[in-house]
C-alpha cells in the first residue's frame, strides 16, 4: 500500500489517476437506495444522496457497517479487484481510521506445515456472506443474480513480485469440499492470524490524504466513529485483468506441478 498525504483531489482527478492502473470497476447499487456519487465511485461515507447524515437505522447505513469487517474489495466478483484508491474528503475528530493487513507477511509467518495444508484449497466468496454478519439481508433479486458466489484460491503466487500471499475476506463463507463448520473455523483462524498487530498498518486520516493498496495481498477495515459527525471518503477501484495467477511454488516434499492448477488452470473464478 502507498500513502499520499495532503493530496486533495476532485472526482475527475481521482478517476484520471485511477485509470493509469487499469480499467475502472463500477459498483452496482447494493443497498437499493438513491446514491450520492456516480457508479465509478464507492461512497465510503455516512451521508445520503442529498448530503445529509444518515440515520444509524437507515438501510444504507446498515449495509455500510460491513466495511468495518476485515475484507478485500470485490473478492466476491468473478473479476476481482486489482487495487483501490481512497481519498479523504471529510474526516471525524476521532475514530474512523482504516486498517490494512499485509497478507504476504502473514503467509510468510505461517509454519511450513500449515502452508502445505493450505495450498490448493478454494474458498467460496459472496457479498451476502459479509453483510449477513452485520444483520443486513435485504439484497434484491438483481444483485443476487448478478453476483452469485464465486470460488477463490486461498493462496496465490504473484510472478511479478515473486511473493506468495493468503487471499482472505469476510466475504468468504467456507472451503469448497469441506464441511461448512470446518471451513468457517479455518477462515476465522487465518483472519485472526493475519490481523495481528505486527501485520497491520493503521491510517489516521486527514483531509486530502490518498491511499492506494493492492487488494490481491491485503485486507482492510474501517474503524468505528461518532455517527453524528460527517465522514466522507471516495473510493475508486481497478479491475484485475489477469486471466490467472500461478499456483504457489511446490512445498517441501511435493513434486512441482503435481497439484491441480500448477500451470495456472486450477479452480479460480477471479478475473
Amino acid at each position: 500500500m502507498l500513502v499520499f498525504p495532503g493530496q486533495p483531489l476532485t472526482d475527475d482527478q481521482q478517476l484520471a489517476f485511477t485509470e493509469r492502473f487499469g480499467p475502472l470497476e463500477t459498483a452496482p447499487n447494493y443497498a437499493g437506495k438513491a446514491l450520492r456519487l456516480r457508479n465509478e465511485f464507492t461512497d465510503i461515507s455516512n451521508l445520503d444522496h442529498e448530503g445529509r447524515i444518515l440515520d444509524p437505522k437507515d438501510r444504507l447505513n446498515q449495509y455500510n457497517l460491513g466495511n468495518q469487517l476485515w475484507h478485500t474489495d470485490s473478492s466476491f466478483k468473478a473479476r476481482r479487484a486489482k487495487c483501490s484508491l481512497l481519498s479523504a474528503r471529510e474526516v471525524t475528530s476521532t475514530g474512523g481510521e482504516t486498517q490494512y493487513a499485509d497478507l504476504r507477511a502473514a503467509y510468510d509467518a505461517l509454519p511450513e506445515e500449515r502452508k502445505s495444508q493450505l495450498h490448493g484449497l478454494v474458498a467460496e466468496h459472496s457479498i451476502a456472506t459479509s453483510r449477513r454478519k452485520t444483520g443486513f439481508d435485504g439484497f434484491n433479486s438483481e444483485i443476487t443474480a448478478t453476483l452469485p458466489p464465486v470460488p477463490q484460491r486461498l493462496v496465490d503466487y504473484y510472478p511479478e513480485s515473486g511473493r506468495t500471499s493468503l487471499y482472505l475476506a469476510s466475504h468468504a463463507s467456507h472451503i469448497v469440499g469441506w464441511p461448512v463448520e470446518k471451513g468457517e473455523a479455518l477462515l476465522q483462524e487465518l483472519i485472526e492470524f493475519a490481523t495481528q498487530e505486527r501485520f497491520v498498518y493503521t491510517q489516521k486520516w486527514t483531509v486530502g490524504d490518498l491511499v492506494l493498496w493492492d487488494n490481491r495481498c491485503t485486507m482492510h477495515r474501517g474503524r468505528p466513529y461518532d455517527p453524528t459527525q460527517r465522514r466522507v471518503l471516495h473510493r475508486t477501484t481497478v479491475s484485475d485483468i489477469a486471466t490467472s495467477y500461478l499456483e504457489p511454488p511446490a512445498m517441501p516434499g511435493e513434486m512441482a506441478g503435481s497439484r491441480q492448477g500448477a500451470s495456472g488452470a486450477g479452480p479460480r473464478a477471479a478475473g
